[in-house]
């Protein structure tokens, strides 16, 4: 799964450029790009891989990423079944964070915007979005330019005001602009590719031509936590996603998300969610 650089840049004389997109699965494609992207999934499940995150994603979820975070959306495996009659259809808004120019977006009554662009490094997701905040960002490309840029700051300022948390670590966004030869990413893409196999720090050492210690120490120092402990989180986060679409068993999951044996993976989800998978159920069913 390689990196690519995507160009994202208005060409319509437009500030801002907006794209409806419709696909029987959204493209395959681990990437970024310079611009900030605000994405809302009209139709469609799956997984959002973001930097070091992974999340579950569904119908009228709102995430706002920002420059240069690597991601894709990968839709569930139902939806690449040659007989599938499934669609997957978002809206994707880019723009560069000074949009406005840097004085608009640097004054008072701009704040709160502000503070949400600078924190969309580690990417947003937004709850409780409210159906007509939905139908706002579905009618701004039916409308004229000059009510689009004012609808568009609307929007803005109401999801600065909606509940959200962050998807990627800060030791990541510390990492992957520090990391200047790409060495980590290319590690990460790897272990994207890989984390449901039963990978080793070797395995991933070799990828990015690097003997284990080395790499090792390497990833210890730009991630700020072992391998292990970063494959485990990773792999307990998709867990997690497979455990609330509640399609799979217990057992299954644990064997779809690397482990080879049920203990080990109960061990490590109820240490990293401190919870265990059977209580995690139960409070993600209410």
């Amino acid at each position: 799964m390689k990196l690519h650089r995507l160009n994202r840049t208005s060409t319509n004389d437009s500030s801002f450029t907006i794209a409806h997109d419709e696909y029987p699965f959204f493209l395959k494609v681990w990437h970024h790009h310079p611009e900030l992207e605000l994405v809302l999934i009209l139709k469609s499940t799956g997984t959002l891989f973001i930097g070091d995150g992974i999340i579950n994603f569904k119908e009228n979820d709102v995430v706002l990423i920002g420059e240069d975070i690597p991601h894709i959306w990968l839709n569930d495996e139902v939806y690449f079944n040659e007989d599938s009659e499934l669609s997957s259809e978002a809206i994707a808004i880019h723009f560069n964070k000074y949009f406005l120019g840097e004085i608009f977006l640097n004054m008072f009554e701009m704040k709160r915007i502000l503070q949400m662009i600078n924190h969309s490094g580690q990417g947003i997701k937004f709850f409780d979005v409210k159906k007509e905040l939905i139908e706002d960002i579905v009618s701004l490309k039916s409308v004229d330019p000059f009510t689009r840029i004012i609808n568009f700051i609307k929007i803005l300022h109401k999801l600065s005001n909606s509940k959200s948390e962050n998807l990627v670590s800060s030791g990541y966004i510390k990492t992957f602009n520090k990391t200047e030869n790409r060495t980590l990413d290319k590690a990460y893409e790897f272990i994207f590719n890989n984390f449901n196999q039963p990978i080793t720090s070797i395995d991933v050492a070799n990828a990015v031509k690097m003997n284990n210690s080395s790499f090792s120490r390497f990833f210890k120092r730009m991630h700020r936590k072992t391998f292990t402990a970063y494959l485990n989180e990773l792999r307990i986060g998709f867990a997690c996603k497979l455990l609330i679409e509640n399609k799979q068993n217990i057992t299954s999951i644990c064997y779809e998300c690397g482990y080879n044996n049920i203990s080990n993976f109960n061990r490590q989800f109820r240490k990293i969610k401190e919870m265990s998978p059977t209580q995690y159920v139960k409070i993600h069913s209410n």
